[in-house]
């Protein structure tokens, strides 16, 4: 059951990106034409269009001839932190869970959890590839990269967090430029879990995401839970994988930088795993954001296969960084290298947005084209996530404080009257066992949606 206790209706209109509330007062590089946004990398392609490759090309997509016409900047510059001293927030919670921990909201960027989900469909063309392609092996050379990409977007983002979203929060990101429809929910407070659910003519994805966060002094460790899917249903195929630890270093120095490490596997129902190794860097490595990969042929393995190895037989071979580029080449010439995916480029004024993509700068945008068709719950029409994008700090900070306060009142009420939490859009495939579908529905109520009584902004 959905329930909200009655309290004092909050809306918000977006008039020219300003909130209103109703009641306020090296080696030889051989490059396929893989995704590159780059002038450089677009000449290197074109240079070398003879050279012979197994992956087929993957154009960057155009933003320059969308009917929709998307903004290439936030409406304001990001929120000073110089007056927040994370240290003196932190120094108290070592080896703590920091989702159980209210942060100043100048800690943030102006994104949160859910949208996160949708902008790992950032380079979505290497699904709408592997869907057409015709070699199981290729399928997951191209699926390895997909994978990989979603770590791309971090690269300059180590300095803030996404926003916590409420229970019953929704997300959608709809883009017929890109081929897809994405959908996420908050479907649990506690613990925290985010699922969301994508499809497109050549496939379908999911996933389910819980993120534990801990403080170890100067660095902060976020572990993920949950599994990634995607389904080729004209393969009749499914991948699945887990992602890998997440780690902010030097928290309390003003050279903050991301790493992420640990052993990725990737399975396919058609027998075929990938082992994705991210490296971490260390005091006597230069290894930077590197990551290395083998693709087995498990099909004719006897041997028993664990979460990080492989008894297959190798077939292809990986190797690059999770920020910049994916080459596949194999043993016997390892400096031959095939591009198979390149990070695009990021905005020359990446630093003055929060370090966001592109395609980051564009997710929190109310567009026309779905400005009447999205419901209340939606992160677009969350006050305090809107007023700080718009530079509002201060308004922001109150309007967090006032949701977070709405959201204990609201738990407080449902345990009181012995109501319980049912997601609008997911469930659970058996009760508890934390594996959230997809139920339907979502898109086909667009515009027509019933949210009566049940606001949660």
């Amino acid at each position: 059951m959905n329930v909200t206790p009655e309290q004092p209706a909050v809306s918000i209109k977006i008039n020219d990106g300003n909130v209103e509330r109703d009641n306020e007062k090296k080696p030889d590089v051989k490059e396929s034409k893989a995704l590159d946004a780059s002038a450089d990398s677009k000449e290197a392609a074109a240079s070398d269009a003879a050279s012979s490759s197994k992956i087929a090309a993957v154009p960057p997509p155009d933003y320059t001839s969308l009917s929709v016409a998307r903004r290439t900047n936030l409406p304001a510059p990001p929120v000073s932190m110089e007056n927040i001293s994370v240290m003196s927030i932190l120094r108290n919670n070592v080896g703590k869970d920091l989702s159980t921990i209210a942060m100043p909201i100048a800690l943030n960027e102006p994104l949160n959890l859910l949208q996160k989900l949708a902008e790992e469909l950032e380079y979505c063309e290497l699904l709408d590839a592997a869907a057409k392609a015709e070699d199981p092996v290729e399928r997951m050379v191209l699926i390895s990269a997909f994978a990989v990409s979603g770590y791309a977007s971090t690269v300059n983002r180590a300095g803030r967090k996404p926003f916590n979203p409420l229970l019953g929060e929704t997300y959608e990101c709809i883009r017929p430029d890109k081929g897809f429809r994405f959908i996420s929910e908050k479907v649990s407070h506690h613990p925290p879990v985010m699922a969301c659910y994508a499809e497109s003519p050549n496939y379908t994805f999911h996933q389910d995401n819980l993120v534990k966060s801990k403080f170890w002094g100067k660095s902060m460790e976020l572990v993920p839970q949950g599994t990634v899917h995607v389904t080729f249903g004209q393969h009749k195929e499914q991948y699945k994988w887990s992602k890998v630890t997440t780690c902010m270093r030097n928290v309390f120095a003003g050279t903050r930088y991301l790493e992420h490490y640990g052993t990725m596997k990737i399975e396919s129902s058609s027998g075929f795993t990938c082992i994705l190794h991210f490296k971490e860097s260390g005091y006597f490595s230069s290894a930077k954001n590197e990551i290395s990969g083998t693709v087995y042929d498990e099909r004719k393995s006897n041997n028993p296969s664990n979460s990080t190895t492989s008894s297959g037989t190798e077939v292809a071979w990986l190797s690059g960084k999770w920020d910049e580029v994916m080459y596949r080449f194999d043993k016997a010439n390892p400096n031959n290298l095939q591009v198979i995916w390149r990070a695009f480029a990021c905005p020359a004024h990446h630093a003055q947005m929060y370090g966001f993509t592109q395609f980051a700068v564009e997710l929190n945008e109310v567009t026309p084209d779905i400005a009447a068709l999205l419901p209340p719950t939606d992160t677009r029409f969350r006050t305090d996530q809107r007023l700080y994008e718009n530079g509002q700090i201060d308004a922001a900070e109150a309007e967090k404080l006032r949701l977070e306060q709405k959201q204990r009142d609201t738990r407080k009420y449902m345990e009181a009257q012995g109501f319980r939490w049912d997601p609008r859009w997911f469930s659970e495939t058996e009760p508890g066992n934390g594996d959230w579908r997809y139920k339907g529905g979502y898109f086909e109520s667009r515009g027509a949606f019933d949210f009566q009584g049940q606001g949660i902004f």
